[in-house]
């Protein structure tokens, strides 16, 4: 658990008594027999000599000690592998897993990600020459780079099996450049899947470096620099210190902000619709039907008049069912998941960001402990935008389906699905590496997390390869003078692909069941409802929704979704609110400089046609001459948005007076979030913190609970009075006594997300809450 800041709030309350007695021993010393003022000028003098004795052997043994620290904390050094084959993997965790599947011939090391890249302090990029990029060794990886080196030495060969993509290549010829590895000769190896078989069948078939997966991801990382480095400045100085312009981050910005403001300027219309309710004549069956034309136009009810005219006129009609439509409707089963409707179903289903989502895929795929000491990962590769499957797994899910579920959920031939036009297709879908492994079995190795995710991709994968869902529709026509009604409904015959994997769609509650209508029935008319309604803005984006949005318009690749979002979030420009992703202040006034002055980068057309360039590059393209194209007009660009006239952040004005001047206080943001400021400065300098209380008295002196920060932004509770008193609580505190002991209880949240309400005397005393289904408040039930 993260510490309170100890700066912000004294040590909790149990701390106190210890160091009040320290104080009170302290006092009981006798008083020095000499006084300052009594002693020698010898005296003094010695006793400065002695001091600064003292202060010199402290500051020897201060250095000395640091030193040790430092040799401790340094990188244990390797030794040279005895022979034999190297390979380097990119996690620690892929060594545990892969070693169990070799024999000791085999040693292996992790890289840690990246060893090199461009220096953070400059560009690193020559532009005048080629773009060629600048790398160095990353800070902090010297050690590590030395040890793979000093292990390389000894090694009869080396293997470099980094992740299978742009990335990974990368990687890997930064270690080859390292070692001396010629990238042409037979030294890369990769798997889709971390298994026995796919690591085995991986060493039987090492490939060179893939040079042009490499330039395509040094030209995204050089694109990526030019405008950050270039355009950053600039920000600093037209709008705030410390913002930051991305090339793809930029764009999902301005998608937030024009969806906000498209929103703001939505001007809802009214409009009417009826529900007509009719019974049988012969069978005395009630249904339902919705008026759909009159005179054989489809009209729209504009107000409750119109309405209920409507509705008196239709009472005096005479009814017959016109036509009924019978038929069926096959839902076919979903395709496996792919790295961005992996984290749109996650945000759906398990209301989790891309980042939390992917960061759980990681660990399902460098591998878990399957007990007995062995470990494997239940994933593939989770970094894909393809819904390719290999023959192989095809073949064992279509086995473990008629096998579950019978022959009948089996389609003949095994679903194949299309990739969007845009897909590179490098990798399979996500799916489970061995169906053996079921979410069930599974569930006693991994965490909670690991095990929401691992079911719902094991399900989705068994599904993707079932039966359609199979439904009989019918729909009919309702007819009475001008007025036509239609019915309609069905019902399930055959669930299908649904009995793995109900998706998280939400189903038409106009799909009822209807009672068998005959062409030419006669109907009576028991009652006409009218509702009123108003045409909906566009939702908000959400975590899945603006990934969606991201991957349909080509801005971005599957690894990246993730971090654009966190990226946005972190520079407050845009915050994540009730599920959903607002833009702020900041974000709309940054969002309207760029598009000012650099239009082209926060253009989505603009940006996707960057994306299929870099796949070009992929393919073969000369990157320098795609990073040549792009710098000519951009560095001009550049120019003239240097002479543009800053811009402020508009203040959010509140009713609080200041203190100082009485002027009206306004909420700023700053570098640790928002505050209030006297609009006056620099006259008046006043400024205060914005203070949310939680409506909870102090359990010490009764004064307010406050909502509080520590400097890593981890959120406590604390009193108003600090440092007069000094009570802080990780956990809200709640006027609710224990009903158990009387004690003083919080607000805590279990594992499912359930509401409750813990004694602090006995965590045995819990109190569970149910949510109200009118508004987010809760009413305690007893648990």
């Amino acid at each position: 658990m993260e510490h309170i800041d100890t700066a912000a709030v004294q040590p909790p309350a149990a701390e106190q008594p210890e160091k009040k007695k320290r104080t009170a021993a302290a006092a009981k010393k006798p008083a020095a027999k000499k006084t300052a003022a009594a002693k020698t000028k010898k005296e003094t003098a010695a006793a400065s000599k002695s001091t600064a004795k003292t202060v010199a052997r402290k500051k020897t043994a201060a250095k000395s000690e640091t030193g040790a620290e430092k040799k401790k904390t340094s990188v244990k050094k390797a030794k040279p592998v005895n022979g034999g084959t190297l390979i380097i993997v990119e996690s620690p965790t892929k060594v545990h897993t892969i070693e169990q599947f070799l024999s000791k011939e085999y040693h292996l090391t992790a890289s840690q990600g990246h060893i090199a890249d461009l220096p953070s302090k400059e560009i690193g990029v020559d532009i005048d020459n080629g773009f060629m990029p600048k790398y160095i060794t990353m800070p902090g990886k010297e050690g590590l780079c030395e040890n793979i080196s000093i292990m390389a030495s000894g090694a009869d060969r080396v293997l470099l099996a980094t992740d299978p993509d742009r990335e990974g290549e990368a990687i890997s010829w930064h270690i080859a450049q390292m070692l001396g590895i010629d990238p042409n000769e037979n030294c890369r190896i990769e798997f889709n899947e971390i298994t026995s078989e796919a690591v085995k069948a991986a060493l039987q078939n090492p490939r060179p470096i893939d040079l042009n997966l490499v330039n395509a991801q040094q030209s995204r990382r050089i694109l990526d620099r030019l405008v950050g480095y270039k355009i950053s400045p600039l920000l600093w100085r037209k709008v705030r210190t410390g913002l930051s312009a991305g090339r793809v981050q930029s764009v999902a910005l301005r998608m937030v902000c024009d969806r906000d403001r498209e929103i703001e300027r939505f001007v809802p219309v009214e409009y009417w619709s009826i529900e007509g309710k009719f019974k049988q004549e012969e069978n005395d069956q009630c249904f339902s039907a919705s008026l759909e034309k009159i005179d054989g136009k489809k009209k729209k009810l504009e107000n409750e008049e119109q309405a209920n005219a409507v509705c008196a006129d239709a009472r005096n009609q005479a009814y017959v069912v016109q036509a009924v439509k019978k038929g069926k409707r096959n839902n076919k089963a979903p395709a496996p998941f792919t790295t961005s409707t992996l984290q749109q179903e996650a945000s759906r289903r398990l209301s989790w960001s891309p980042t939390v989502t992917m960061r759980t895929a990681q660990s399902l795929y460098e591998g878990v402990d399957l007990g007995n000491g062995e470990r494997s990962g239940l994933i593939t590769y989770m970094r894909t935008d393809s819904v390719r499957v290999s023959a192989q797994a095809i073949a064992q899910v279509r086995e473990y389906i008629a096998g579950k579920y019978g022959k009948e959920y089996l389609p003949a031939r095994a679903n194949h699905f299309s990739n969007r036009s845009r897909s590179q297709d490098a990798h399979e879908a996500i799916r489970p590496t061995m169906l053996a492994v079921t979410p069930a079995v599974a569930k006693n190795m991994l965490s909670l997390n690991q095990y929401r995710l691992y079911e719902m991709i094991y399900q989705r994968f068994v599904a993707s390869q079932m039966a359609p869902e199979v439904s009989d529709t019918l729909s009919a026509d309702i007819v009475g003078g001008p007025y036509l009604f239609r019915a309609t409904g069905s019902i399930v015959r055959f669930e299908g692909y649904r009995a793995a994997y109900a998706d998280a769609r939400e189903e038409d509650p106009s799909q009822a069941r209807l009672p068998e209508l005959i062409q030419g029935q006669a109907c009576s008319a028991e009652s006409f409802i009218p509702s009123q309604h108003f045409t909906q803005p566009p939702a908000h984006y959400n975590d899945g929704t603006l990934v969606k949005a991201l991957e349909e318009r080509g801005i971005g690749r599957p690894s990246t979704y993730a971090s654009i979002i966190s990226t946005i979030i972190e520079r407050q420009y845009v915050v994540r609110t009730n599920r959903q992703i607002l833009a702020t202040d900041l974000g709309y006034t940054v969002t309207d400089w760029m598009t000012e002055n650099f239009a082209d980068i926060v253009d989505e057309t603009f940006t996707a046609q960057m994306e299929s360039q870099l796949d070009d590059v992929e393919e073969g393209g000369d990157w320098q001459k795609l990073l040549k194209n792009f710098y000519d007009p951009f560095s001009q660009t550049l120019e003239t948005a240097a002479k543009s006239e800053r811009v402020k952040v508009p203040d959010v004005p509140t009713d609080i007076p200041c203190e100082n001047c009485g002027t009206l206080m306004v909420i700023k943001s700053g570098r640790f979030g928002k505050f209030l400021a006297c609009p006056n400065y620099p006259a008046c300098k006043t400024t205060k913190p914005i203070v949310e209380e939680v409506g909870v008295p102090c359990p010490k002196c009764g004064a307010k609970v406050i909502k509080r920060k520590s400097k890593r932004g981890k959120v406590f509770f604390g009193c108003e009075k600090y440092p007069v008193c000094d009570y802080v609580s990780w956990d809200q505190p709640v006027l609710e006594k224990c009903a158990e002991c009387g004690g003083d209880m919080v607000l805590k949240y279990a594992r499912n997300k359930a509401a409750y309400h813990q004694c602090l005397n006995n965590t045995e005393h819990k109190f569970y809450l149910k949510r109200r289904k009118t508004d987010n408040s809760a009413e305690k039930t007893n648990g």
